[in-house]
């Protein structure tokens, strides 16, 4: 299992996470759908080191289905958005 870190994201056009990364790695980018495998079936862990901290990217089940996510801080919206584009 790898730990890997992340400080991009790839959105569309609605502002959806579809890929998560960090520029020259191997394994960037990652695919939504493969990084939400990666976490549900503990292949990987992926986070985001955020200057007050570190946070664990996690999968949460949506209306229209799975998404990555994580908890920056108290709010509900989605940090991986403010990351830079991948």
């Amino acid at each position: 299992m790898a730990d890997r870190r992340v400080t991009h994201s790839r959105k569309n056009r609605d502002g959806d996470i579809t890929a998560i990364g960090t520029p020259g790695q191997y394994w960037s980018p990652r695919a939504k759908a493969d990084a939400i495998s990666d976490i549900e079936l503990r292949i990987h862990t992926y986070y985001v080191q955020w200057p007050e901290k570190r946070t664990e990217i996690r999968v949460v089940n949506g209306a229209t289905g799975k998404y990555l996510r994580t908890d920056r801080d108290n709010t509900t919206r989605n940090n991986l958005d403010d990351l830079p584009d991948l």
